[in-house]
């Protein structure tokens, strides 16, 4: 008889299902609020992307080349703050977690991304939302720090093929992944299926789907944003703040 041993499909004696649902809640959420600061800082602040800096190093280029001194500076402003905040991010991060492990660093910079956020809600409430050619470069600043300080803790995490700043990764991901079960489907591997870990397998099923919610959230976010900016709704900034509080409950609860 052969003697044939599986991984544990659990973290820490918690069950994969269980664990994915709790991370997977805090990391849409984290997609929600950086969908909504890209709508608002697009719609808001003249024009400029404080989450999507892929978009916004286009932006830059493109006042650049056409001569657009201010919607260049407005740019620059939101690289700059990412940049700053990925760097606080980082000194913020100690050792990496395991895969899929939500760290206490990683709570760490979802506070402090939240103190600025809400600074940025508060400000923007202040000075009432920035109108078109006047736009508030605090807000701007505040916005891409947040934002940075978001992409290093998701870096951190290693969450496989997520990004929630920005989609084209997960996208590329999640389209990748789909064709792989596609052609294994297709072509069934040889490799005797028993001598496999269960728990990759469970990680690889499970990607793909949360690589779509990724991509819908972010776009849903926008939409949102969107329609109460719109509307001159003073809620459109609150959204973010909002969100990174749920992840912040959610952490506190589990500890």
């Amino acid at each position: 008889m052969n003697n044939i041993t599986h991984a544990d499909p659990r973290i820490g004696g918690r069950n994969f299902g269980d664990f994915f649902v709790q991370r997977d809640a805090m990391v849409l959420l984290l997609t929600w609020a950086a969908g909504g600061v890209d709508a608002i800082s697009y719609l808001g602040l003249g024009h400029v992307f404080t989450a999507n800096m892929t978009g916004n190093a286009v932006l830059l280029g493109l006042a650049v080349g056409q001569g657009q001194g201010l919607a260049a500076l407005r740019s620059i402003i939101a690289l700059a703050g990412f940049v700053l905040g990925v760097s606080m991010g980082a000194m913020l991060m100690g050792q990496r977690p395991s895969p899929g492990e939500w760290s206490r660093a990683a709570s760490r910079a979802v506070a402090l991304e939240w103190i600025i956020l809400a600074l940025f809600t508060l400000t923007w409430h202040l000075a009432g939302r920035a109108r078109a050619g006047e736009p508030l470069y605090p807000l701007i600043a505040l916005s891409a720090v947040a934002m940075g300080i978001q992409s290093a803790a998701i870096r951190h995490l290693r969450v496989p093929g997520i990004a929630t700043t920005y989609i084209t990764g997960t996208l590329t991901s999640m389209v990748s992944g789909f064709v792989g079960w596609l052609q294994a489907k297709i072509v069934p591997s040889s490799t005797d299926n028993f001598t496999q870990p269960r728990t990759p397998s469970a990680e690889q099923k499970h990607g793909p789907r949360l690589q779509a919610a990724v991509l819908g959230i972010y776009i849903l976010a926008a939409v949102a944003s969107g329609f109460l900016q719109a509307r001159g709704s003073r809620l459109v900034a609150l959204s973010p703040p909002v969100a990174l509080t749920l992840v912040l409950a959610n952490t506190f609860f589990r500890r």
